[in-house]
């Protein structure tokens, strides 16, 4: 579960709407992000979720739960702040060896202006 709702989450920032785009976006993952979101591993790689999986969590998920747990996580990793911004950004003129370009999503305090996480993300399609 917690793998789908970060692929979900990952995939909306980016842009994707829907299940398909959803799950387009999770298949065009690399293999470190892959391994950084949690897929499964199997014979020496790592799968991520069917958009069937995704489709049948998603629907599945309690909006009041979820929003409870993402109001514990603010709680744990925002304590001084009241807030946290999410921000995600394509980064101009700067091409991987594949000649994508790099995407930069992070969380920030409002209060604090501190940078709680910072990571780059695969492409967003």
């Amino acid at each position: 579960m917690p793998t789908v709702l970060a692929i979900a989450a990952g995939a909306t920032l980016c842009g994707m709407r829907g299940y398909k785009a959803i799950s387009d976006w999770a298949q065009s993952l690399g293999p470190k992000a892959r391994e950084r979101f949690g897929c499964r591993r199997k014979k020496g790689g790592r799968l991520v979720p069917s958009e069937y999986v995704i489709r049948d969590l998603l629907i599945r998920v309690d909006p009041v739960e979820l929003d409870r747990a993402l109001q514990r996580w603010n709680e744990f990793y925002g304590e001084e702040d009241e807030s946290l911004a999410i921000d995600g950004k394509t980064m101009c003129n700067a091409i991987d060896e594949q000649g994508n370009q790099t995407h930069i999503m992070s969380v920030v305090g409002h209060r604090t202006n501190s940078c709680y996480t910072q990571k780059k993300s695969p492409p967003c399609r």
